[in-house]
């Protein structure tokens, strides 16, 4: 991980077109802001982990209904 260290109002490039600015610093609370292009995606870490799990839930839902489907069609009643 790269670390640095930013004074409020002072930003971070990345790829020449996001740039991540420290807004405020109030004891643990840290506000940035972020200008990025509309197709770049930007979550909350939390968030994009809550995502992950659910699209992983609905992964492992849909091979169980194939599976099922496909004990249907090879063990017809």
């Amino acid at each position: 991980m790269l670390v640095l260290s930013r004074k409020k109002g002072e930003s971070i490039i990345i790829q020449d077109e996001i740039e991540i600015t420290v807004l405020s610093v109030e004891g643990d609370n840290i506000r940035i802001g972020i200008k990025a292009p509309k197709d770049i995606e930007i979550f909350r870490k939390e968030v994009y982990l809550a995502i992950e799990e659910a699209n992983r839930e609905s992964a492992a839902q849909q091979v169980d209904q194939i599976e099922a489907l496909m004990r249907h069609y090879r063990e017809p009643k």
